[in-house]
């Protein structure tokens, strides 16, 4: 298969990196999860105790690297694949996410991984950083069901939480990252919606694929 872009957006909770990490592996794709980047930075800045709102005390974003590889978040060669998982780091992400100095370092991350067969995931990647991906996907999912995905996946990792508060900070997350100023969560024009809420990981999987396979024939 040709050099190929795909591009899935959609809120917190739809099943973006799930999906992405295995439609990509059994493509032979490299998944790129943009949240991870906005996540491992939200967790720098709270451990240096900055004012997260203001842009002014993100000077350090000149001596941090983050690397997203197989899978796994690096903040300076530290592994924080689980601890940006953290609810805390879910509930503060949107806020450096929303500031321009922020935004403009991960995207050109973004762009300069965006060479070959891969598969990018976040919620402006479609609109703002590869508009011209060969493939659009915006993925969606009833608030409920966003909710008990997030509840179950902490259980997992064996974060206590609960189940209405996690529905209350989803529809709050949804509201910031779609009325934030610069690059909000927003489905492409040309982007194929595809609402994952009574759909299995297989089955989106596999629709995904079957899109991809189309474009390239």
């Amino acid at each position: 298969m040709k050099d190929f872009i795909v591009a899935i957006d959609g809120p917190a909770g739809s099943g973006k990196s799930s999906i992405s990490d295995i439609v990509s592996k059994k493509l032979g794709f490299t998944h790129v999860d943009t949240g991870a980047f906005f996540r491992a930075i939200t967790l720098e800045a709270l451990r240096r105790g900055i004012n997260l709102e203001n842009e002014d005390e993100y000077s350090f974003l000149d001596e941090i690297n983050v690397i997203y590889k197989e899978g796994k978040t690096y903040l300076n060669d530290e592994d924080v694949s689980g601890l940006i998982r953290t609810p805390e780091i879910s509930n503060n992400v949107s806020v450096p996410a929303k500031l321009k100095r922020v935004r403009e370092r991960v995207i050109d991350f973004e762009r300069l991984s965006s060479k070959g067969k891969i598969i990018m995931d976040g919620r402006d990647i479609g609109t703002v950083v590869l508009p011209n991906a060969d493939l659009k996907i915006f993925l969606t999912a009833s608030n409920e069901e966003r909710a008990r995905r997030r509840f179950e996946q902490n259980k997992l990792l064996g974060i206590e939480s609960d189940y209405n508060t996690i529905l209350k900070e989803i529809i709050e997350r949804d509201k910031k990252d779609s009325e934030r100023a610069i690059a909000p969560l927003k489905q492409a024009i040309d982007a194929i919606p595809i609402d994952t809420t009574k759909m299995s990981i297989d089955e989106v999987s596999n629709m995904i694929i079957s899109l991809i396979n189309e474009r390239n024939e």
